[in-house]
């Protein structure tokens, strides 16, 4: 088949997961893409410059199904499209969604954004989201707000939506085995978005614990940042200087690789995480796991409960001192654990799945 896949987002997760199917897909692809500028805008008018794009690709090649992301307002694309991309199926993918997604404050949240994911889901014929948890998160926080609209509150939309939903997870790349290596401190790695939402500074308040009771750690701390970088990130970059290995952005897929083979630790402090692809990456490359036991996670690392910290910054404290105390068998008898239970989520078994589940044209 022949996808005509679109990314008004086209960076970061969205970026990599498409470019990842791509590679591993026995179907063929052509990209209209936008850069991962100013969410918010793409959101509003990727409808109209996809469209048009999209009615000059049909010139060249049809198409068999059409793929999207969350990030485009479906429901005005076809409205603009061709009939003839009208008539193809459609699947939305749901990295995130903006009902459900953390705001600091709740006055923040733009519902117009909400609605765009509605009537998004609406119109596809089918809907996957990147983890169950995403999926009934979603759903369960649609009736409460639709219920909330004055009049004509579209509440059948959540079993319509629920009847063609699907969990399609991510998937990632595989490592090489590691090689024994010397004893040496543990080396922790905090690597996402650095943003309030991600929780910093629950992971500097656990690292400051650390630090003042003199246990021996190495400390690495990347991920994407933006143009403002919440306050603890500076100040703990100069508390804890003696200990860190690598700050900020790498600048190659490969450094990074090479840094999660390197790594001890993963550490997630994240108040939100829809599936947690960082996470799973780095225990395929052989890095044990802390990670609070909520969102995503469980699902995600099912069955080990003492991948799981309780939330707090105490809990995080706690397991990580353990950890230290037992860095050179960290993942007791059986050092191949963790990469056997992400193994799942490699890209030579979810872009078969997905490759499978795209629906035929009728």
């Amino acid at each position: 088949m022949h996808i005509l896949a679109l990314s008004p987002f086209h960076g970061g997760s969205h970026q990599s997961f498409l470019t990842g199917w791509m590679a591993h897909s026995r179907h063929e692809f052509t990209v209209e893409s936008l850069p991962a500028y100013k969410w918010k805008w793409r959101m509003r008018h990727s409808a109209i410059t996809l469209a048009t794009r999209a009615n000059d690709r049909l010139r060249e090649q049809p198409f068999d199904v059409l793929f999207c992301t969350d990030m485009l307002n479906l429901a005005e694309f076809l409205g603009l499209a061709s009939p003839r991309l009208r008539e193809i199926p459609a699947v939305v993918y749901f990295h995130e969604n903006q009902l459900t997604y953390p705001v600091r404050n709740a006055d923040e949240r733009d519902l117009h954004f909400a609605f765009t994911n509605l009537t998004s889901a609406l119109a596809a014929d089918h809907v996957w989201f990147n983890s169950g948890f995403h999926r009934d998160q979603f759903l369960a926080a649609l009736p409460d707000w639709l219920q909330r609209m004055p009049d004509y509150q579209p509440i059948e939309a959540v079993e319509a939506i629920r009847g063609k939903s699907a969990v399609m997870p991510p998937g990632i790349d595989s490592f090489p085995a590691r090689t024994p290596s010397r004893p040496q401190p543990l080396h922790i790695v905090w690597a996402s978005r650095w943003e309030h939402d991600k929780g910093p500074e629950d992971f500097f308040s656990a690292i400051e614990r650390l630090d003042q009771q003199g246990l021996e750690f190495r400390l690495s701390v990347v991920g994407e940042s933006f143009s403002q970088v919440p306050d603890c990130f500076p100040a703990a970059q100069k508390q804890f200087r003696d200990r860190i290995l690598n700050w900020g952005f790498l600048p190659s897929q490969d450094d990074y690789r090479q840094l999660l083979l390197n790594a001890d630790v993963i550490v997630s402090t994240a108040k939100h995480e829809f599936f947690g692809i960082a996470i799973a990456e780095a225990v395929a490359a052989g890095c044990y796991p802390v990670v609070p036991d909520r969102l995503a996670y469980p699902e995600v690392l099912p069955g080990s409960d003492d991948f799981f910290y309780d939330g707090t910054v105490e809990g995080l404290a706690f397991t990580l001192k353990t950890l230290i105390g037992r860095v050179d068998h960290l993942w007791g008898c059986d050092p191949g654990r963790g990469r056997k239970l992400v193994e799942r989520y490699t890209w030579s078994r979810t872009a078969k799945r997905m490759d499978e589940a795209l629906p035929k044209r009728g």
